[in-house]
């Protein structure tokens, strides 16, 4: 770990109730163990929603630089009907 510091924070009640019964359940040793782990999963959260981020751009960019012309309102309800009729084929049911 690297330096520590020190803080204050503001926490409801009900907060820092759940911090303390966790740590005298001995789930962790004390309530900054409680805190650094919370920071942790924000850190890797926000890691991750970066991540997500980085893929829906990436497709994105794919989409807007495909050279293939766009397709047609009809088009696309064309394709959309005949998928359809192959879930529905596949699943044993009759298309309405």
């Amino acid at each position: 770990m690297g330096t520590a510091e020190k803080i204050s924070i503001t926490m409801t009640s009900d907060q820092l109730r759940a911090v303390r019964e966790s740590v005298e359940a001995g789930e962790y040793a004390s309530t900054s163990e409680v805190l650094r782990d919370a920071v942790r999963l924000w850190q890797r959260r926000r890691r991750e929603e970066a991540e997500s981020l980085t893929v829906i751009r990436a497709r994105i960019r794919r989409s807007l630089d495909d050279p293939r012309p766009a397709l047609s309102p009809e088009r696309v309800r064309a394709q959309i009907e005949a998928l359809h009729d192959e879930t529905v084929k596949a699943h044993g049911h009759e298309a309405p």
